[in-house]
């Protein structure tokens, strides 16, 4: 099956429960270890919302693909990095996937600035992520979009053969 052609980008909008088979192929199919830390997933594949996961931390991204279907393009989540209330003021993106056909038209970006403006609405004034040292296309986007490098964790992870770095990333959400 050939990659639909990318038409346009449709206003980014709240995960419902009824888009978890979507996002769990969409996750499959961007796995690599320029992002992941887990093992690629094998069948029987967990559904993509559980305890953890769940629809109302996800921003989705839609596009017409093809000139007439709606398609998930891209999928971002957005969290809590913990439960203390001391810490209730920052908003972790903690997860950030394009499809294929979707990369290069501004999908991130979107799911980015709705990321920002969901994160206000929830009273956030920071918001943080991780990314691995050596995906430096998801670097050179956060840092385009003005997060900057508070910290780096080095040879956290062992992938792919080589030991990666953990780089912490974050903004601040009241400029």
């Amino acid at each position: 099956m050939s990659a639909p052609r990318f038409s346009s980008l449709r206003p980014v909008r709240p995960a419902v429960p009824g888009d978890g088979p979507a996002l769990g192929e969409l996750d499959r199919a961007t796995w690599s270890t320029l992002h992941a830390v887990q093992p690629r997933p094998q069948p029987p594949y967990e559904p993509f919302f559980d305890d953890r996961h769940r629809p109302e931390d996800i921003l989705v991204a839609e596009a017409v693909a093809g000139g007439v279907e709606v398609r998930i393009a891209g999928y971002l989540r957005l969290a809590r990095p913990t439960p203390l209330a001391c810490n209730a003021h920052v908003r972790q993106i903690q997860g950030l996937a394009v499809a294929g056909w979707a990369r290069r038209h501004g999908v991130a970006r979107a799911l980015l600035h709705a990321a920002y403006a969901e994160a206000r609405r929830q009273g956030a004034g920071r918001l943080t992520l991780r990314v691995l040292g050596h995906n430096s296309a998801a670097r050179a986007l956060y840092e385009a979009e003005g997060f900057v490098v508070e910290g780096v964790l080095p040879g956290e992870f062992f992938l792919g053969g080589r030991y990666v770095d953990d780089v912490l990333m974050g903004r601040s959400l009241t400029a």
